[in-house]
């Protein structure tokens, strides 16, 4: 008896206690606050005029499921109002004529086909348009005027209080679609990590022979099918870490490290980047080739060697716009990795993000050592040719 009423159990959430109670806590700070603004701007102390009860439904959406496509603004907002008015229209146009189950299905049933139309799908404006139909006489009596002041305002407040709750508390609301796949070279190409595998367009061919809502973004189910793989591929063969590839005895900048110097250096050591280190060793940016050329104006090969020495030089002068030290043209706040990050976690970072230095911190995020392309390379080829020897 005790499997057959768990088969009706969903599977456990993955979220933990302490999500939980950012998403409980968040949802009685949206709604509290929604009711007090809405009472306020409506004028008005009965809590029908200005509140609806399907905003309850919606802050389970946003402050629960914030990443959800069900659960972004304009599905909130959107799907609530255009909700709102297919069920207005049907009590105006319907109501007298038709029976309360038959008109509070085609209420629904005409809010679901105006959200999937407009593309802003949310479950509780099917609560919103039932509202309309079965709210009594003071909601059919403000018809309209219900779903454009109270409906559209509780939506909004709603929407505004997610974003800052979200956002205070480490959710990234609106939720921003990412292709996890782009270029960083901007080229048709595919990156390297999905020429093998499986590639976007078999994940697409999956979701259209699925032919179901998903209560998750295709961007997002694509990366957790990627991240996926790699722990699959950590499983396979063996967990080899940032510490144990990564170099040791690296030439590092300061912010104040004069330009000249800091290209000596790289010359001399034949190397593309720079750590740039505080005092406490702490990283604080990169300087890479790349920056000397971008900021020293290079794009024209014939004097090249001129605007660099030039670029190099020192103004001698105590106040110029010419930068001068490493601290003006470095990129702030580099990628980093923890010296037990599993080395496949950067694959992505490097193959496809575009990125050939991985500064390497402890755990008091003090700079100890950085791995390179060409470090992950053998590192990758060394556990390859270990598992075909055996």
């Amino acid at each position: 008896m005790r499997a057959f009423f768990e088969s009706w159990l969903p599977s456990p959430t993955t979220a933990n206690r302490r999500e939980q109670f950012r998403a409980a806590f968040g949802a009685l700070c949206g709604i509290l606050l929604t009711a007090i603004v809405s009472q306020l701007l409506l004028r008005s102390t009965h809590a029908a005029a200005f509140l609806v009860a399907p905003i309850g439904a919606s802050s389970v959406l946003l402050f629960a499921l914030p990443a959800s496509p069900l659960a972004q603004p304009w599905s909130v907002i959107g799907g609530n109002v255009i909700s709102g008015l297919a069920g207005v229209a049907c009590v105006r146009w319907f109501g007298d004529s038709l029976p309360l189950p038959v008109l509070a299905g085609l209420a629904c049933g005409s809010a679901i086909a105006a959200m999937f139309f407009m593309r802003c799908l949310h479950p509780p404006g099917g609560a919103v348009a039932l509202t309309t139909v079965i709210g009594g006489p003071a909601v059919h009596a403000a018809g309209f005027e219900f779903v454009l002041l109270t409906v559209l305002a509780d939506s909004i407040l709603l929407v505004l209080m997610a974003i800052t709750y979200n956002n205070l508390t480490g959710r990234s609301y609106p939720h921003q679609q990412q292709n996890p796949h782009a270029n960083p070279h901007a080229t048709k190409d595919a990156v390297p990590t999905v020429r093998l595998g499986f590639k976007p367009e078999d994940l697409d061919a999956v979701l259209q022979q699925h032919n179901q809502v998903l209560d998750i973004s295709r961007d997002d189910l694509e990366s957790l099918f990627m991240q996926t793989e790699q722990r699959a591929y950590q499983r396979r063969f063996g967990i080899i870490r940032c510490a144990d590839i990564m170099s040791r005895d690296i030439i590092s900048a300061e912010f104040g490290t004069p330009l000249e110097d800091a290209w000596s250096e790289m010359r001399a050591h034949r190397v593309a980047a720079l750590p740039v280190l505080n005092r406490a060793r702490r990283i604080i940016g990169i300087v890479t080739q790349t920056d000397f050329l971008e900021h020293g104006g290079l794009d024209d090969y014939r004097s090249i060697l001129q605007q660099l020495q030039g670029f190099l030089r020192k103004s001698g002068v105590t106040h110029t716009e010419k930068a001068e030290v490493v601290g003006q043209i470095m990129t702030h706040h580099p990628t980093t990795a923890q010296v037990d990050t599993p080395i496949v976690d950067l694959v992505p970072l490097m193959a496809d993000s575009g990125f050939h230095h991985i500064p390497i911190v402890d755990e008091e995020q003090r700079f100890v050592g950085i791995v390179t392309q060409s470090d992950l390379v053998a590192a990758l080829y060394e556990s390859r040719f270990a598992e075909a020897a055996t």
